[in-house]
């Protein structure tokens, strides 16, 4: 299978962030284990060289936590559900 199509299977991941993934040097779900999604975050700022909407970083949180656990709350799955506390 190849990264693509690996990120796809992450709730909340489309073409288009399994693409971002993939630029940021990722080649597998398990490489998201234990990484700071707002680091992730800031380098897709930096790669793209200019301005990525935070539901980006949200997506990125749920990943991580997707790849972090084996057991998934289903509520956890929704990458809405990690957007910034107000």
């Amino acid at each position: 299978m190849d990264a693509l199509m690996g990120f796809r299977v992450i709730p909340g991941v489309g073409k288009s962030i399994a693409q971002d993934l993939v630029d940021l040097g990722y080649r597998k779900v398990t490489e998201l284990k234990g990484e700071s999604p707002d680091v992730m975050y800031q380098k897709l700022i930096s790669l793209r060289g200019g301005h990525i909407d935070r539901c980006v970083l949200y997506v990125f949180r749920c990943a991580v936590y997707y790849a972090g656990n084996t057991v998934h709350e289903p509520e956890l799955l929704k990458w809405w559900n990690w957007k910034d506390k107000q």
